[in-house]
């Protein structure tokens, strides 16, 4: 709640609520594909079955590649975006760590951004978005109640005019109430970065 991830990079996405849960899951098999910082992907403790990973590191000397599941790579967001798309993939779900996330979103690579609001506040600990200074609007697409005590508001990073008639007017009420919430999955768009923009 109060717009960190987690405590620290090694704590585990235990305390989100079932409900959030089952949207990441549904979504990350949806694309097919989940991009991680190496430091996320260890606090998975394991590869989640049916989705390629995408595993973002500086470092892919000692790592173990296995086919279809788990990828290591120090390539930039353009150039994982560009594979990926030539492999059939259309979008991805960007799930952390904060770097990766700002890195993805400064090169334009972020086409939604969906945050869940969860009833709990850690005070200090991982932000959303670390290491670049942005100054991007986002548009509220959709917000729904999860749960009695959590909502998922959907954003895109578009610009108001590409938005023409897909409904956000009608949650710019909601949207000025929310301030500092704790992000889940970014969809990612697979093209150059320029298409939608």
């Amino acid at each position: 709640m109060d717009g960190k991830m987690a405590r620290n990079t090694a704590h585990l996405s235990n305390w989100t609520s079932p409900e959030d849960k089952k949207i990441f899951v549904a979504e990350s098999k949806r694309t097919g594909v989940l991009i991680v910082g190496n430091s996320t992907f260890k606090t998975l403790l394991k590869p989640l079955p049916g989705r390629l990973h995408i595993v973002m590191t500086r470092m892919t000397a000692d790592k173990t590649n296995i086919p279809g599941v788990v990828e290591y790579t120090s390539a930039s967001p353009a150039e994982i975006a560009a594979g990926l798309a030539a492999r059939g993939y259309s979008s991805a779900v960007l799930a952390g760590g904060s770097q990766i996330n700002s890195l993805f979103l400064a090169q334009g690579m972020v086409d939604e951004v969906w945050l869940t609001v969860e009833p709990l506040v850690f005070g200090t600990g991982v932000h959303v978005f670390e290491g670049m200074s942005f100054d991007l609007r986002l548009r509220l697409l959709s917000l729904e109640q999860i749960n009695k005590d959590a909502f998922i508001a959907k954003y895109s990073t578009r610009p108001a005019e590409l938005l023409a008639g897909e409904g956000q007017s009608e949650y710019e009420d909601a949207a000025a109430t929310l301030r500092g919430l704790d992000p889940q999955p970014a969809a990612v768009h697979l093209g150059d970065g320029a298409g939608d923009r």
